[in-house]
């Protein structure tokens, strides 16, 4: 995720410390992240993407698709689905935020088909200590 970050920093012709300043943390954390000693936590890429709206997160993260978002508008979402009877209510804190998932639904004029089964490809944790890890 370095290079990728220095790519970023290239393409935008800004310095370590423009970014720093802009997103709103210390110029070392900046530094490190580069060098490759820490790992962005969510609180660092989250302000880059309230920052930098046109920046594909998921390029900077995984390395997957093109590092700006396409310039046509986002489409709009789709309403989110019940959340299943059995589950427990998520409860919301203001200090952290509460990441709804959106289930893939067919139309509801489509015959009613079993679901596939799915399996987890990744799992990301994030640290408060603002790293992250991949299992």
């Amino acid at each position: 995720m370095n290079t990728r970050l220095q790519h970023f920093l290239t393409a935008e012709n800004i310095s370590q410390a423009q970014l720093a300043d802009t997103i709103h943390v210390a110029r070392a954390s900046v530094s490190h992240i580069l060098a490759g000693r820490n790992k962005p936590g969510f609180d660092f890429i989250e302000s880059l993407g309230r920052h930098y709206p046109g920046l594909n997160l998921e390029w900077l993260i995984t390395g997957r698709g093109k590092m700006y978002k396409a310039a046509a508008p986002a489409p709009e979402p789709a309403p989110l689905p019940e959340p299943p009877a059995e589950a427990p209510a998520a409860q919301e804190t203001e200090e952290e935020p509460v990441l709804d998932l959106v289930l893939d639904r067919a139309p509801e004029t489509a015959a009613p088909l079993p679901p596939a089964p799915r399996r987890i490809r990744k799992v990301l944790v994030f640290y408060d200590d603002n790293t992250y890890a991949e299992l």
